[in-house]
């Protein structure tokens, strides 16, 4: 009886600390793919959660929707200064006033 016993702990020992060691493996061979393809694409790993967050907060998704008028306004003066065309600016008026 007490062989018995003594045997299927260490079977459950052995399978236990084989899991843990399977787990282990996996965590570090995920932590070395992630900031190798981090390093690839020219991201620090120690800060791409600050850096991302940063990019985020400086991109327009987040940014409040100027008034119809101050973009209206900001079309005439691309207009003024030759830089869009006749019918761009007709185009762009249109877009902008459809949007609200």
């Amino acid at each position: 009886m007490v062989d018995t016993f003594s045997t299927a702990f260490s079977v459950v020992f052995v399978v236990i600390a084989v899991v843990i060691a399977i787990v282990f493996v996996f965590v570090i061979v995920n932590v070395v793919r992630n900031v190798g393809k981090a390093k690839r694409h020219g991201i620090d790993p120690f800060t791409a959660q600050t850096d991302i967050a940063a990019k985020l907060l400086d991109s327009d998704l987040l940014a409040a929707k100027k008034p119809i008028a101050d973009r209206l306004a900001e079309v005439d003066t691309l207009l003024a200064a030759g830089t869009i065309s006749d019918d761009e600016h007709r185009a762009a008026r249109a877009a902008i006033l459809a949007s609200e």
